[in-house]
């Protein structure tokens, strides 16, 4: 076993785990922006291209809960490099990629190789920082893992725009190879983690990656395919309910699980990977639906939609070491509140957008929900974690990951599917409006038909022109309804978590103890007064202050 020959700073620890497990976050969202310059550029439909997100994702989740296991498996460190070496390894590849066939499969080995950093870097540090610090430790695993997903639709729209899509993932090479030196150099396993020689649980590994694929390619397919109206969503939601229940039996009853679900005993863990699940569904959710509100509605290119989320990376960055250092000052509890109210507060503010909305009215609910995130994200993962033994670190770690890419799955899945249900109601109610005997209706009619053939346009296709786009403005009003009414419902969800807070469980730290006494077992406390007083009587004898004062003790 690998074995540290002396202490490491443990800034230096994390600045070499979080430099892969940023990358690796990164690439769940910096793909996204650019499937059109793919599907294009390989031959392929949009459709098609979705594969690509979604063949990452669901390798990604099937390796996410098993990475505890394997890690006392084959070691951590030796893990985590072959981690970070696999996804730098795959990322070239995908790069090089000839056509969509070959991408879908290097992207699947990717998520593959990746999937385990997150939980790795989130049990390294938890275990490099003391237990009062470990406030410090979530906030620099915070500041990566809520601005990676943030900056990806950035960085990759500028990237595609500028150079090609391939360079996406060639972006990946320096960094996997500066984070395999730096791993290589500082980080050791700590003496639990011991390599297992215990009968592998194949039954396990197989429920759990059925359950957890089928349910991915459930959550990322189904809106598209229209749910259970296609055989296809049928077949894979049957595979995931009968994938889960055999795991969770499987794990329940052998010795040496995969997945050792009894951590969920522990109430303040389980609460808190029932709120980082409710923390996914809002943060995932918003990020895609507030992009494609700028797209749709408001016209903005990839890119600078891309952008007006960096604002909520900007109130993320500044606060996130705030909200550490006051995760080890006060009880988190009241952080998670705090962070639940401003939570609300921005997704109320944005459900009073309207189409003549301006940037700045985006800007400042953006940065305030960067803090809010803060304040939500760093003591949650905290208090979890705080009644976890060592030894079970890694397995608790890979489930909170899991729960919170699980969470953001079905936020996305279930709000997109929202918003297009709602927009169709809404449509159906403004057309109900639009009517001969509507005179305002008319008299809108009229005058676009009357714009129209100014500019030299027939009166027939003129009046053509005329109810398009009046069928245009109502298609437009009713997604901003719709998009109001999702970005009310993000709000009252975070109000909603707001009753679990007593659930998580909080100890206060131990004051430290005073100087003034040393307390013994045998004799109670002991006044250093008198020792010190007392140990210059027999200096003159030959013997050491610290020597005297070792006698007086014992």
């Amino acid at each position: 076993m690998d074995v540290a020959p002396q202490r490491v700073n443990p800034w230096v620890v994390t600045f070499s785990v979080m430099l892969a497990t940023f990358m690796e976050v990164l690439d769940t969202t910096v793909v996204n922006v650019s499937i059109p310059h793919i599907a294009g550029n390989l031959a392929s439909t949009n459709e098609e291209g979705t594969w690509v997100v979604t063949s990452y994702l669901v390798s990604n989740a099937i390796i996410l809960p098993i990475s505890g296991w394997l890690a006392n498996h084959m070691g951590r460190k030796r893990l985590l490099l072959l981690c970070v070496t696999g996804f730098t390894l795959t990322s070239l590849c995908c790069g090089l990629a000839a056509s969509l066939p070959q991408l879908i499969l290097f992207r699947v080995l990717q998520g593959l190789s990746g999937g385990g950093l997150q939980p790795l870097a989130q049990a390294i540090l938890l275990e490099t920082f003391p237990k009062e610090r470990h406030g410090h430790a979530m906030a620099a695993f915070g500041i990566g893992i809520l601005l990676a997903p943030i900056l990806g639709p950035t960085l990759g729209g500028w990237i595609t725009d500028n150079y090609s899509w391939r360079w996406i993932f060639y972006l990946n090479l320096p960094v996997g190879v500066l984070s395999v030196f730096l791993m290589n150099r500082f980080v050791f396993d700590p003496a639990y983690v011991k390599r297992s020689g215990a009968k592998v649980d194949l039954w396990g590994i197989g429920f759990l990656a059925l359950g957890i694929g089928s349910l991915q390619v459930f959550l990322d397919t189904g809106q598209r395919k229209d749910w259970f109206s296609s055989n296809y969503i049928r077949t894979f939601a049957i595979l995931c309910v009968v994938g889960l229940v055999a795991m969770i039996v499987r794990e329940l009853m052998t010795d040496h699980p995969v997945v050792d679900l009894r951590v969920l005993k522990n109430r303040s863990f389980s609460a808190g990977v029932f709120l980082i699940s409710m923390l996914g569904f809002v943060l995932y959710a918003s990020l895609v639906l507030l992009p494609l509100y700028l797209q749709t509605l408001m016209g903005y290119p990839a890119y600078n939609s891309g952008l007006a989320l960096s604002p909520r990376g900007i109130g993320a960055l500044l606060f996130t070491p705030l909200a550490g250092h006051l995760t080890t000052k006060t009880d988190p509890r009241r952080l998670l509140a705090v962070g639940f109210v401003l939570g609300s507060i921005t997704m109320f503010q944005l459900s009073g957008l309207n189409l003549y909305a301006g940037f700045w009215d985006i800007f400042w609910a953006q940065v305030l929900q960067g803090v809010a995130l803060s304040f939500l994200f760093i003591p949650l993962m905290a208090l979890a974690m705080a009644r976890i033994s060592p030894e079970r670190m890694g397995n608790a770690t890979s489930i909170f990951n899991l729960m919170r890419n699980i969470g953001g799955s079905v936020g996305i899945a279930v709000m997109t599917t929202f918003l297009s249900r709602r927009s169709q109601f809404h449509q159906n109610h403004l057309i109900a409006d639009v009517t001969p005997g509507n005179l305002q209706a008319i008299r809108m009619l009229q005058g676009l038909q009357a714009h129209f053939h100014a500019q030299g346009i027939s009166s027939v296709d003129a009046a053509r022109k005329a109810l398009a786009a009046m069928y245009a403005m109502v298609q437009q009003h009713a997604a901003m309804l719709a998009f109001v009414e999702a970005f009310w419902i993000m709000g009252v969800v975070f109000l909603l978590m707001l009753p679990f807070l007593p659930v998580l469980q909080y100890v206060k730290p131990k004051p430290a103890p005073q100087p003034e006494a040393i307390v013994r077992r045998d004799l109670g406390p002991v006044d250093m007064t008198a020792l010190v007083s007392r140990v210059p009587e027999s200096a003159s004898s030959g013997s050491t202050a610290e020597e005297e004062t070792h006698l007086l003790l014992h």
